[in-house]
């Protein structure tokens, strides 16, 4: 059966795979190595380098680019390293046009790194597809894209940005971190590029840090591999195994994270304790049709605001919970609560957070996969 035949749950197992060459291993064995055996001078199996290429990073790459409809994968050693290597096709001039409300880590690297190396980086509103197109002029190279956003949980019209990129010919990159390619493909939607934080939802455990690029023209893929090797950031083999050992159960785990992620965000919005719920499935949630138009599921990243709420009675729930884990990070099987205001978006300046809704009595959840009853139980007794 062709690959291309497969359908989602059999791509995360079977996509881009095959039993290893040297025994049949059904999984791909960790190649710890870092350097391969010449006969003579270039004459190598395919391998010279492990910082170039390394087979079990190959594996996870091959995987990456099967599960989002690309045709190349790259694997680096955290989300930021993979973001990094992004801006590193821009020169000095450049611009990017990015959405406001993004990780506090991509602000940081944007703004504190690449911005005074000569690239303008403008923050916009990406709500409405109008709003992007009067940021961009010609010096724009490049549109970043959240969505779901974090942590508001805004949407972004992926489909309709990328027709303002082909018009204006610039790339456009999607974080598609919170929905995962069980969710939706950017690729398919016209997106140039895919970026991944694989240590969430990808990884699934809490036990790895790394990132992934997915493309499909050969000629960017080409200058992004280039560039992976240059720079170093890449990915080992014992965290490509575990990635992709994670990316064999993604379709199974997140459809329990959707289920329990509906059924906290449904307990949330009806709480006498609870202002506000910010979760994508509500027909109220602003571009809640085009969340249902791109995606095919809304996932198990919450955040909330609790009446009257401030910065004193977030901390006061996020310390009481006891199943809920109050952690960095998200994605992981087990369900972590996080305050976005000083943990996540700490490096964004508090009038900047607060324009995009990042106000300091903001709860982010990242719903695990526990029973959903324990999870409801422990957020009553946190809240009450």
């Amino acid at each position: 059966m062709s690959e291309k035949t497969l359908k989602f749950n059999s791509k995360a197992i079977h996509g881009g795979q095959k039993p290893d060459a040297a025994y049949g291993a059904v999984m791909p064995p960790i190649y710890q190595t870092s350097t391969y055996a010449q006969s003579t001078p270039g004459g190598h199996k395919g391998y010279a380098y492990s910082r170039s290429a390394n087979p079990t990073r190959s594996a996870l790459e091959n995987s990456l680019a099967s599960i989002e409809n690309g045709t190349y994968g790259l694997a680096f050693a955290s989300g930021i390293a993979a973001m990094d290597a992004v801006i590193k096709l821009l020169n000095p001039g450049d611009e990017v046009v990015s959405t406001n409300d993004l990780y506090g880590g991509t602000y940081r690297l944007f703004k504190r790194i690449f911005e005074k190396f000569g690239i303008k980086f403008n923050f916009v509103d990406m709500q409405n597809a109008t709003t992007i197109e009067s940021a961009i002029n010609k010096n724009t190279k490049l549109i970043w894209v959240e969505t779901p956003t974090n942590p508001m949980m805004n949407i972004i019209d992926i489909k309709a940005v990328a027709q303002l990129a082909k018009k204006h010919d610039v790339l456009m990159a999607v974080d598609n971190t919170f929905a995962t390619p069980y969710l939706q493909t950017p690729l398919d939607l016209g997106a140039d590029i895919v970026m991944h934080s694989a240590t969430k939802y990808l990884g699934g455990h809490s036990d790895v840090v790394a990132g992934a690029l997915i493309v499909k023209d050969k000629e960017l893929a080409d200058e992004l591999y280039f560039i992976q090797n240059a720079s170093g950031a890449i990915c080992g083999p014992m965290d490509s195994f575990l990635v992709l050992r994670g990316i064999k159960t993604l379709h199974v785990r997140m459809q329990r994270h959707c289920e329990n992620g509906e059924a906290i965000a449904n307990y949330l919005v009806k709480h006498p304790k609870v202002e506000s719920v910010y979760w994508p499935g509500f027909d109220s949630h602003p571009n809640h049709d085009i969340a249902k138009s791109q995606m095919s599921g809304f996932g198990g990243m919450i955040s909330f605001v609790t009446k009257g709420g401030s910065y004193e009675d977030a901390i006061k729930i996020v310390e009481k919970l006891e199943v809920f884990t109050l952690a960095e990070s998200l994605g992981g099987v087990e369900s972590l609560a996080g305050h976005p205001a000083s943990m996540s978006h700490g490096s964004i300046p508090k009038e900047e957070k607060e324009k995009s809704g990042v106000v300091d009595a903001l709860i982010r959840l990242s719903v695990g996969i526990e029973d959903i009853e324990d999870l409801i139980a422990d957020l009553e007794q946190a809240i009450n």
